[in-house]
């Protein structure tokens, strides 16, 4: 499971903000993970692979801390992540049973893991942030997953804040949080967001000169024709 050197590059220089309006445009409106806030600020853009994770709700037969012996459970799913990935996990925005804590967070990054999403918390926070490992998550809280959630499974579609996300699809993080791109869209994704990024490059520094914005942004047929024509040159 790897992505390709050259998208991941160019992906690296487009928001996430950029990459809704590109899926947008593409009739894909529901692409941004609710509740996936930057642990801390300053974790800057990543782009990965789905790792995906699922957990339901607890069970008391099953959620117990026992199952964290399990064939089937987070570290047995830990150690089955690739490099480069983003682990993402779905805790269906469970609040109050953090899903990882400091020495899960440690092995993932031990093993290369580019970062950790979830819509739902973490635990031991000031243990995780000393691990360097990026965390996108909706908070923070003591209790562990068993108090909450019962873990089922890796590497299956899973929904991670409202957005249906399989095994494989391409995660942007930033400071805006957390956005898929379906794989089999990834090409034509990447293009055109390269594009758009650079063009709303130009309608800034447009702004900044002191341009109003009827037919600016949006372009209209002249701004079109200049904003072409300054390519051309460059």
């Amino acid at each position: 499971m790897s992505l390709d050197k050259a998208i991941a590059e160019a992906l690296q220089q487009v928001s996430t903000a950029t990459l809704t309006t590109v899926l947008l445009k593409k009739g894909l409106r529901n692409v941004w993970m609710r509740g996936t806030r930057p642990l801390k600020p300053g974790q800057g853009r990543i782009v990965g692979p789905a790792f995906t994770l699922r957990f339901v709700p607890a069970r008391e037969d099953l959620a117990t801390p026992a199952s964290w012996a399990s064939p089937i459970s987070t570290r047995a799913a830990i150690e089955a992540m690739p490099s480069g990935v983003v682990a993402v996990i779905d805790a269906m925005g469970v609040k109050d049973a953090g899903v990882f804590g400091d020495i899960l967070t440690a092995r993932m990054a031990k093993r290369g893991v580019a970062a950790l999403v979830t819509d739902g918390v973490i635990r031991d926070a000031a243990g995780v942030l000393e691990t360097g490992l990026p965390v996108w998550c909706d908070g923070v809280a003591a209790p562990p997953s068993v108090a909450g959630l019962t873990f089922v499974g890796w590497q299956e579609p899973v929904g991670c804040g409202g957005v249906a996300v399989f095994p494989g699809d391409i995660v942007v993080v930033d400071d805006d949080g957390a956005v898929l791109i379906p794989l089999a869209l990834l090409n034509d994704v990447v293009a055109e967001a390269v594009e758009q990024e650079r063009m709303e490059a130009w309608i800034m520094r447009e702004v900044k000169n002191g341009a109003s914005l009827p037919g600016l942004y949006p372009m209209n047929a002249e701004t079109k024709s200049r904003y072409e024509s300054g390519k051309k040159v460059e």
